[in-house]
């Protein structure tokens, strides 16, 4: 777990996506902290050698909600703000639903709500673009080719869909260590539409940013997101930007973050009113 600022400002909590790290977040935790917050980015359940297990029951999305509550609790946090992108995304909605009592606000870098995803899976090129999760479903075999020759064919997944050199390398390197590709591919053999239909409407202030060369999140899961919004929402487009966000563009989504949180938080900050609403082409 990475950390930045005083424990007793303001805490935002980040959570990383497939196959990030909390190394991931690094200079947006510097950031957060010189901005007066306590940032803290965990790797998730599975993305470290001591918290890894093996069978694909603990990767549910009921025991990744629960992680969350165990960090919050274990800083002696009552209410934060928490920001996640791709699976940290999945996860962030899920806790907001469950938990808004514990929120100031939510961030959802990428990912749509889980039912806008759902509902989206028949009415658009969404279930195409997730060739890839029923890949990633398959027994043993995901792991072993993805691997091969150092991870030669998860390097080339990842560089096909923009990630930079210097993050595909670092994740690689990371996937490689003994049980990592297997508990990420946990995550994915987890995966059932009924908790994606399951998690509820958001009630907590929140900010989604989606980017329109998003090959795998495609503009109808987006647009529909708001239709599960029940507070104040704001969706920010970026356009001629991929799915890696956190990677290619910092300076924006720094200061996307830093404003909702100043409009979101307890102290000082201000509430936010009405709807800032972007459209993703159709």
């Amino acid at each position: 777990m990475r950390h930045a600022g005083n424990a007793g400002d303001e805490t935002v909590i980040l959570l990383h996506g497939f196959p990030q790290t909390s190394a991931t977040w690094s200079p947006y935790l510097a950031h957060l902290a010189a901005a007066g917050y306590h940032a803290v980015a965990p790797d998730l359940r599975g993305y470290a050698p001591s918290a890894r297990p093996t069978t694909v029951d603990q990767y549910k999305l009921d025991h990744l909600v629960d992680d969350v509550v165990a960090v919050a609790d274990d800083l002696g946090v009552e209410r934060f703000h928490l920001v996640g992108h791709d699976w940290g995304g999945i996860i962030a909605w899920a806790f907001a639903a469950a938990h808004p009592d514990r929120l100031h606000s939510l961030t959802s870098v990428s990912m749509p709500h889980p039912r806008a995803i759902v509902s989206s899976l028949w009415r658009s090129s969404q279930l195409l673009r997730f060739w890839y999760v029923g890949f990633f479903q398959m027994p043993l075999l995901p792991e072993r080719l993805l691997a091969a020759r150092r991870g030669a064919l998860l390097r080339q997944f990842l560089r096909q869909y923009g990630l930079p050199h210097p993050p595909t390398d670092a994740y690689v390197t990371a996937m490689l260590q003994p049980g990592a590709l297997q508990a990420a591919m946990s995550y994915f053999r987890a995966l059932r539409p009924r908790p994606f239909l399951a998690v509820g409407r958001i009630s907590v202030p929140t900010l989604f940013v989606w980017s329109t060369h998003d090959a795998a999140l495609g503009p109808v899961a987006a647009g529909a997101t708001e239709a599960q919004i029940d507070g104040p929402y704001r969706f920010e487009v970026l356009p001629e930007t991929n799915h890696w966000i956190l990677e290619t563009r910092f300076e924006q989504l720094i200061q996307l973050i830093l404003d909702h949180l100043l409009a979101s938080g307890s102290p000082g900050g201000r509430n936010q009113r009405g709807r800032s609403r972007g459209h993703p082409p159709q």
